[in-house]
């Protein structure tokens, strides 16, 4: 167990909740092993007993509880309050995921008897910074830049929107809980042309849940990202730039830096501020260099799975920060770490060597790592990273291939738009 030179209540346990199979989520365990590492006892929600999660020897109790999102809000609630009984104290939540951080803002008065978590004015807030739509409506309210995006409800206006866009575009999943229930892509979707685009709006249905976004060229763009920490006190908020994601340029952090960006740290604390934001934030940014503006993509209102990046001199990373406060504690404050760098073991390797070809800089990113943390693989915790490298060898394989495909995929079309 690591020593702190700040006193957390150690007889608070923390939390982890998803909802959705993801048992592959190196988040959760970084945050088990934040607080576990302080004496805090921690509890998970797990797809089955055998998740990396589950093997942390930083784990006192592991609810299983497979769930898909699927389920009435009404079953999910008592699920928790089941939970919350069981533990049989007041804990503090921690969801890993979009659907779990709008369940418990949209039922907090029923979780609250057994839980704590940061409480909002507007209830519905969560659900509108997960809602791409709802997302980029506050930007624009607030006057946060953002890439120009269009919501098309019906294959009609896909087809008006194909005539006049230009290409290529981004298509994403449009809502929390739809993304579950019908998702029209697997992921953030790069569209070459108006043909592909109307090809694969065949398979989205009568009413495509769908947002197509305009696309940032990668070789006029660098990827940043802030994680902050909104509470009773001043907010705690980091910032760093993505060097590598999986999928590339679309996907989760793969490796990454502590880079200082006032400029960008006070743009996003100001639309925190402006919308009434409380809780753990995790947002990306794209620096468009062609007119030198941070252009929000995504807002997340929980955990980023790459918060452990993020530490300051005094040892809080957000997920310490959101204990303390909730347990009415003080957050000691100090500068962040600057340049230390997270590395994603299982998906980092291959992001590299995509990353080869891509024509992508980020000039911000420091020539030498200050300290290295790693996703999985830690030295008083060896059980994750096993359980990890044993699930990971199926679903991986089974991914890589689909991304041959889809990249096989996408030179036809190429092909064929050049050959016209």
């Amino acid at each position: 167990m690591r020593s702190s030179a700040f006193a957390i209540n150690a007889s608070v346990p923390g939390l982890i909740v998803k909802i959705g199979n993801y048992p592959l989520h190196h988040g959760g365990v970084g945050a088990i092993r934040s607080l576990g590492r302080l004496g805090v006892p921690m509890y998970a929600v797990t797809e089955d007993r055998h998740t990396p999660a589950a093997a942390s020897r930083y784990l006192r109790g592991r609810f299983v509880w497979p769930t898909t999102g699927l389920e009435p809000a009404e079953k999910l609630v008592e699920g928790l309050r089941r939970i919350g009984r069981a533990i049989g104290r007041t804990a503090v939540l921690i969801p890993t995921d979009e659907e779990a951080a709008v369940l418990i803002a949209e039922h907090a008065d029923e979780l609250s008897p057994h839980f704590l978590f940061p409480r909002m004015d507007d209830p519905g807030l969560s659900r509108r910074l997960a809602s791409k739509r709802g997302l980029h409506e506050l930007c624009a309210q607030y006057g946060v830049p953002s890439p120009r995006a269009a919501f098309p409800d019906s294959y009609a206006e896909i087809e008006t929107y194909a005539a006049t866009a230009r290409f290529p575009v981004v298509a994403k999943n449009r809502e929390a809980f739809e993304r579950r229930r019908a998702p029209a892509v697997r992921g953030t979707t790069r569209i070459a042309g108006a043909r592909e685009l109307l090809e694969l709006a065949r398979g989205w249905g009568r009413r495509p849940g769908v947002i197509l976004q305009e696309y940032l060229p990668r070789e006029h763009a660098e990827d940043w990202i802030v994680h902050a920490y909104f509470g009773s006190r001043e907010p705690v908020l980091f910032t760093g730039v993505k060097v590598r994601s999986w999928p590339p340029h679309a996907g989760m952090t793969a490796c990454a830096y502590v880079v200082a960006n006032p400029e960008l740290a006070e743009l996003a604390a100001q639309f925190c501020k402006s919308i009434g934001f409380q809780g753990i934030a995790d947002l990306d940014w794209r620096y468009d260099r062609r007119d030198g503006r941070y252009k929000l993509l995504d807002f997340n209102p929980r955990m980023g799975a790459q918060f452990r990046l993020f530490e300051s001199a005094a040892g809080i990373d957000v997920v310490r920060a959101q204990h303390l406060d909730l347990t009415g504690r003080d957050i000691p404050r100090a500068p962040q770490r600057e340049g230390r760098r997270f590395v994603v073991e299982n998906i980092d390797l291959p992001a590299l060597l995509a990353y080869r070809r891509s024509g992508y800089t980020t000039p911000h990113a420091p020539a030498r790592a200050s300290g290295t943390e790693l996703a999985w693989l830690a030295r008083d915790d060896l059980k994750p990273f096993a359980v990890m490298l044993a699930r990971f060898v199926r679903p991986g394989a089974a991914h890589l291939l689909h991304m041959y495909r889809s990249r096989r995929s996408h030179r036809s079309h190429r092909s064929r738009k050049d050959g016209t």
